[in-house]
């Protein structure tokens, strides 16, 4: 048996925890504070491969190991790759409290409506998509994805940081920050988690579901759901392919380029995404917002004309809608496809601009398919009788990135 045991904030282990085995496994500061059985063995936590295979050499032999961890080892810990190497039915998992409950306790929050990412370890990208598309998420910390990257990376979008250190320990601190004030300190390493908040929304809702809060019940709303200027929006048709193809989720990054009235970027909001939204008119501006705030989701707008606005964007986008365009259609998908992690999507309703837009596809390494949407609303007539509306076609096309492929992507 492997008995895993986490050290949780505010309540140190147990002296006699290890007693009885014949290897303890832990950080050193956790094989410090226990009482080590008299010829046991120690591996100070650091490579994982070489301590597992210790493990496996006392498991092979019958030999009770203890494994010494932090907070909840069964959340984003240590108890997966044991399970993964030796089996659950191996493992006695003794839990204590974890650094996220432990740091909403100390902000005086809920969080069972918290969106919660590692960025131990992992691309920091998707801890701050996260935070942009959320109202209240928490980030383990990591090397070189502590508060200062992940301020630096979000900027001033209106989020409030609780950094919470060292969670405890005789040296524990909570600070509240802005992203900017916290992308200009040393944080050094003691760095526990990151609690990224809309102050406004950080009291959601009483639930009965944990974690964000759940997707939407459908999509492709009617146009009537959005404010927009003379019938100047996606139609649901072609919003529900260009959705589908989009691929929306949480983490990631998708821009709408030619928002009009943003109802690509709200959907893609309300399905979990953080969005973009590139409009060059003032009215469209704001009425992206206005849109954004009925569904109450986080949208950024930025005005602005495309192409050349989309080079202070940021962070490559994972996915690209573009609705708009003009005579600037091709350079604007040709900039969208060299900064796409995955896919552009484009709505062309003018039939001479399909080859320039597909060509433009094609020239930025992505693999390019498209169809012509045509289709008739149910419409009354006096009687009491029905006619077929036919809506406007509409070419949709798309170009995907080769899957393992990178080339244009910028880094």
């Amino acid at each position: 048996m492997i008995t895993v045991v986490g050290a949780g904030t505010g309540s140190p282990l147990p002296e006699d925890v290890a007693d009885g085995a014949e290897l303890v496994v832990g950080g050193r500061r956790h094989l410090d504070a226990v009482r080590l059985p008299a010829g046991a063995g120690t591996v100070v936590l650091g490579a994982l491969a070489p301590a597992l295979d210790t493990v496996a050499e006392y498991v092979a032999k019958g030999r009770p190991v203890t494994v010494l961890a932090s907070g909840d080892p069964g959340f984003f810990g240590i108890v997966r790759v044991l399970a993964e190497r030796f089996g659950r039915e191996r493992l006695d998992v003794r839990p204590g409290v974890s650094s996220v409950a432990a740091a909403f306790a100390r902000a005086g929050l809920p969080w069972d409506d918290a969106v919660v990412a590692s960025a131990h370890g992992r691309d920091l990208r998707t801890a701050v998509n996260l935070c942009r598309a959320h109202p209240k998420v928490a980030v383990l910390t990591g090397p070189g994805a502590g508060p200062a990257e992940l301020g630096d990376a979000l900027g001033s979008d209106g989020r409030v940081f609780v950094v919470a250190s060292a969670l405890g320990s005789a040296e524990e601190r909570v600070e509240r920050v802005t992203p900017a004030e916290a992308a200009v300190r040393d944080w050094g390493a003691a760095v526990s988690v990151v609690l990224c908040l809309d102050e406004a929304r950080a009291l959601g809702p009483v639930r009965a579901v944990a974690g964000p809060r759940p997707g939407p019940a459908g999509w492709a709303l009617d146009e009537a759901e959005f404010a927009h200027r003379d019938s100047m929006i996606t139609k649901f048709e072609v919003r529900a392919l260009a959705l589908a193809r989009l691929g929306p989720r949480p983490g990631d990054l998708v821009w709408d380029v030619g928002a009009g009235s943003g109802s690509v970027a709200v959907e893609c909001a309300r399905l979990g995404a953080a969005v973009t939204a590139v409009e060059k008119t003032p009215d469209g501006v704001g009425r992206v917002r206005a849109n954004a705030a009925a569904h109450g989701v986080d949208v950024r707008v930025v005005h602005g004309a495309a192409p050349a606005v989309l080079s202070g964007l940021g962070d490559d986008p994972d996915a690209v809608f573009v609705g708009g365009g003009g005579r600037e259609l091709p350079a604007i998908v040709a900039a969208c496809a060299r900064r796409a992690r995955r896919v552009v999507v484009v709505a062309v309703a003018a039939l001479d601009r399909v080859p320039a837009a597909r060509e433009a596809l094609l020239g930025a390494g992505l693999v390019c398919d498209g169809v012509l949407l045509q289709s008739s609303r149910l419409a009354p007539l006096p009687g009491d009788v029905t006619r077929l509306a036919a809506a406007n076609p509409v070419f949709l096309l798309w170009g995907v990135r080769p899957h393992g492929r990178t080339e244009g992507v910028s880094p």
